[in-house]
């Protein structure tokens, strides 16, 4: 199954642009299908924090975690928020959510299979930007974690099966940290740099240039909304939209939370839902991290953007359609000043940028890679959750290999589609 086919890639955000420009590496006609702009404001990965964390290995579910479950839902505001208007509705989600980190183990399983995900992401990304024409773009500089005392890092679960599955890290004490990082907040006293991960500088300019060399190098792109796909027995014919129909041969669902309506035409109703994400950033800050950054004891991810100073972090169960909680990202900004006490209090609003978007999730906190049930002419690529961006070098690889019917470059058994069916 070498042969040249017509691949309609449906959702043209990180995921899907990756996925054409390696698809047309493996000699394939690709057509893009999405009813946005690449890299626009729609786009989940147009909010990303910008950080291309090779080590972001565990899945948002910790043991333990169903405790603190009560304590979300009296919380619209905290961390993790679930809106009680649509509980009903994600309970089944959030019961296979919390499974899935019931037991160390299971966390363990999941962090190895995402480390083959995205070990080695920062110097794929580097590559791809560099064909884009945007090297600039992709920095391989390490990022840095912070926590308030030594003992909020040895009790955490994650960095010990981060170990396990092979990464390593540099560690700072307080004046290490003061050296490298003098405005952060002195209440920071131990802190870990981990030197293979990368950050992008402009998520949504990435994916606009990732789409535009796909563009130039054959690929089509139409702006509509995909609603299903058409089989002929056990063959793929089109792709079904809100004005007519795309003939192919091969298809691709990779269109982020909206991915769960597409699935369902061809008899796989997934568990996908939408992790709704808020960023806050200041245009022009006086100061700020000298490198980017996450804070343990608020969640939230700090990273300098071309844009400005980008903060994002926090999950909001609500589904697709409810409005946005514009106090989650007051949070988020509360939290960047707290963090950095030389920001000036008075910047004006002009100069803050606040945006919401939506994280396609699976409830084990690995994504859907590998064929559809009916068809192996539809490929699964959605449900990355928090590493999307990150994840989509290697994913896009995986996709092109599928197409061509050759042998995945890591084993696709733990994000198989079926293991929900």
């Amino acid at each position: 199954m070498s042969e040249s086919r017509h691949v309609a890639i449906i959702g043209a955000g990180a995921i899907g642009v990756v996925s054409a420009i390696e698809a047309l590496r493996e000699g394939h006609r690709v057509t893009l299908i999405d009813a946005g702009e690449p890299g626009g404001e729609q786009a989940a990965s147009y909010g990303n924090a910008g950080w291309l964390s090779s080590h972001s290995v565990i899945p948002p579910a910790e043991p333990g975690l169903w405790k603190k479950v009560p304590g979300y839902l009296m919380d619209p505001l905290g961390p993790l928020a679930i809106r009680w208007s649509y509980l009903p509705k994600a309970l089944p989600w959030l019961i296979r959510y919390l499974l899935s980190g019931w037991t160390e183990a299971r966390v363990e399983k999941t962090a190895f299979a995402l480390r083959d995900l995205l070990k080695d992401a920062p110097l794929l990304h580097k590559k791809l930007a560099e064909e884009a024409g945007v090297p600039e773009l992709v920095e391989r500089n390490g990022v840095m974690h912070v926590f308030p005392s030594r003992g909020n890092f040895d009790s955490n679960l994650g960095w010990r099966l981060r170990k396990k599955v092979g990464v390593e890290w540099l560690e700072l004490n307080a004046d290490e940290m003061r050296q490298r990082e003098p405005d952060l907040h002195p209440r920071y006293t131990f802190g870990v740099v981990v030197e293979e991960a990368g950050r992008c500088r402009d998520p949504g300019a990435y994916v606009a240039a990732l789409a535009q060399h796909a563009l130039a190098s054959g690929a089509k792109l139409v702006h509509v909304r995909a609603t299903g796909l058409k089989l002929s027995g056990n063959k793929l014919v089109a792709v079904l939209t809100e004005t007519g129909e795309i003939a192919c041969d091969a298809a691709v669902v990779s269109a982020g939370a909206r991915s769960k309506q597409l699935t369902a035409s061809v008899g796989d109703p997934l568990p996908l839902e939408t992790e709704r994400g808020y960023h806050v950033m200041i245009e022009n800050p006086e100061s700020g991290p000298r490198s980017s950054m996450m804070a343990s004891d608020v969640s939230m991810v700090v990273n300098w953007t071309d844009k400005g100073l980008r903060a994002a972090g926090t999950v909001e169960i609500a589904g697709l359609e409810a409005a946005p909680n514009w106090k989650r990202a007051e949070i988020l900004r509360n939290n960047l000043f707290s963090m950095f006490p030389k920001l000036p209090k008075d910047i004006p609003p002009s100069r803050i940028k606040t945006w919401f978007g939506h994280r396609p999730s699976m409830p084990d906190g690995l994504p859907c890679i590998g064929h559809a049930r009916a068809s192996r002419d539809i490929v699964y690529a959605f449900g990355h959750g928090h590493v999307g961006l990150v994840g989509s070098a290697r994913t896009g690889r995986l996709v092109a290999q599928l197409l061509s019917g050759k042998q995945p470059e890591i084993p696709l058994a733990p994000f198989a589609p079926t293991r929900f069916l």
